[in-house]
This record gives C-alpha cells, structure tokens and sequence, in this order.
C-alpha cells in the first residue's frame, strides 16, 4: 500500500490515504488528479531508512503541495521571524534550537530561545 495525499483547488492537503494506486485511479475517492503519493518515511528531504526521499515531507492534513518543488510543506508557525528552508521545506527559526540538552520554548518578541526552568 501506498499513501496518497489529497489536495484542494489551493493545494491544502484534505485528508492522507492509505490506497493503492490502482483504487486512486478509479476515481471511487474523488478525482484521481486531487491526489498525490507521499512517503512515510520522508521528512526534511531525508528518507529515514535510507531510501530515496519523495516530495521533501509526509503530508499532513494542512500541508501545502508545492508542485514547483514538488515538495510537501507543513503550515508555518505562528512565528513571523521562521524561514522556510529551501532544501528540507521546513520552516526554522532565524537562531537555531540549543543543543544543550535543556528545553526551551521560543520566544517571538526577543526571535530567541528562552529555557524552560522548572
């Protein structure tokens, strides 16, 4: 079984369909060209078992299909500082997350990461 993602007249995934390709082409689930294969083992352009990765992300209901890129892109986040990286089609913060090994939450109004203290 493949997964399929099915796209609106803007591109924003609907819903994400375990399906073979042969079902989508039927037209039983609605119009076979609303649909794209989408992998579950890709994110940020990296297959995570080594394979080749298909269309940058998994799709999500919310998801942007850019078919420019071909690539799937998550909603950006509440944040207005957050870039879209071009090669992951990820949106990042302008100041990467520590790796210190503490948790932190970002903070918009300073574009910083602030540590979550208990």
């Amino acid at each position: 079984m493949a997964h399929f993602a099915q796209i609106d007249s803007n591109n924003i995934v609907t819903q994400v369909l375990v399906i073979e390709q042969d079902v989508v082409n039927t037209g039983l689930f609605g119009e076979p060209s609303s649909f794209v294969q989408t992998s579950y083992n890709t994110h940020a352009g990296v297959h995570r078992l080594g394979g080749t990765p298909l269309r940058k992300n998994y799709a999500g209901i919310g998801y942007t299909y850019d078919s420019v890129r071909d690539a799937f892109i998550p909603p950006k986040p509440s944040y207005d500082s957050w870039l879209l990286d071009e090669n992951a089609c990820q949106w990042m913060p302008p100041t990467p997350y520590p790796d210190d090994g503490k948790s932190y939450n970002w903070d918009e109004s300073t574009t910083s990461w602030v540590e979550i203290t208990k």
